[in-house]
């Protein structure tokens, strides 16, 4: 991993309000950095944008020239607020949102049309939107009919107890479409899907890529097809908290440093 992109995932990228932590920041990475390599072309989209923390990592690891869509209805503020904050974070982060890539409503009542016109047919489609059963059914349906055949969808939160539709709709939309997508990688937080025909390919990628060598990978069965399930050793996250807490975010990419 090039320096700056390292130190933009664990400083910079920890600044900004969200979820997604070094883990999946890291295979986010290695899964752009492959389909790059493999000339894997398309746009990017996120549903759930909240304020920015991995749609500023979408931004900041694709290509200059690639579109990255941001989906939200940017209501948990009043007046705006969350909105504006989006915005600030990308000038304080020095990647301004093209507010020309942004809508602002329901994805779930969402023309699939509306986001082909603003970036073609989506390569990496981050599902990050409401957590209920309803949903979980209309965001994959859209990313679904947006997507591109190397395409892959990163649905957050898939086994959180807290959000157990999550869940329930993650499974029901593999099931419902065994013959076409499965299941290649889990982590804590996130279940990544794509086609069938790119199964083993992303799988076997992600079991080779450098970046994920701190972690403990495992295989297991979901659904009919082997999954790679990527473990954050205990070890490793308590000294990268540690780092965090000691206001030494700077250097706590050290916990997460290849071997």
């Amino acid at each position: 991993m090039k320096s700056g992109v390292r130190k933009f995932v664990f400083r910079d990228l920890q600044k900004i309000d969200g979820y997604i932590d070094p883990p999946d920041a890291l295979v986010f990475l290695s899964l752009i950095e492959k389909q790059r390599q493999e000339k894997l072309y398309g746009g990017l989209a996120e549903i759930g944008v909240y304020y920015g923390r991995s749609y500023f990592l979408l931004r900041k690891i694709s290509a200059p020239d690639d579109n990255v869509l941001a989906i939200d209805l940017f209501d948990i503020e009043a007046d705006g607020a969350q909105y504006q904050r989006f915005l600030d974070n990308g000038r304080s982060l020095g990647i301004p949102v093209d507010e020309e890539l942004v809508i602002t409503g329901d994805s779930t009542r969402l023309d699939p049309q509306a986001i082909i016109d603003k970036v073609g047919q989506v390569r990496f489609f981050s599902v990050d939107g409401g957590h209920l059963l309803r949903h979980i059914v209309a965001d994959s349906r859209l990313a679904k009919s947006v997507l591109a055949d190397h395409g892959i969808i990163a649905f957050d939160d898939t086994f959180n107890p807290a959000w157990p539709e999550v869940t329930v709709g993650v499974s029901d939309f593999l099931r419902r479409n065994s013959d076409t997508f499965a299941a290649f990688c889990m982590t804590k937080y996130k279940t990544y899907v794509c086609r069938r025909d790119f199964h083993e390919f992303y799988r076997a990628a992600l079991g080779r890529a450098r970046h994920l060598l701190p972690f403990e990978h495992a295989e297991m069965d979901f659904l009919g097809s082997k999954v790679l399930r990527l473990h954050n050793p205990i070890n490793r996250r308590v000294a990268y908290e540690l780092l965090r807490r000691l206001g030494l975010g700077a250097i706590s990419e050290w916990a997460y440093r290849p071997v």
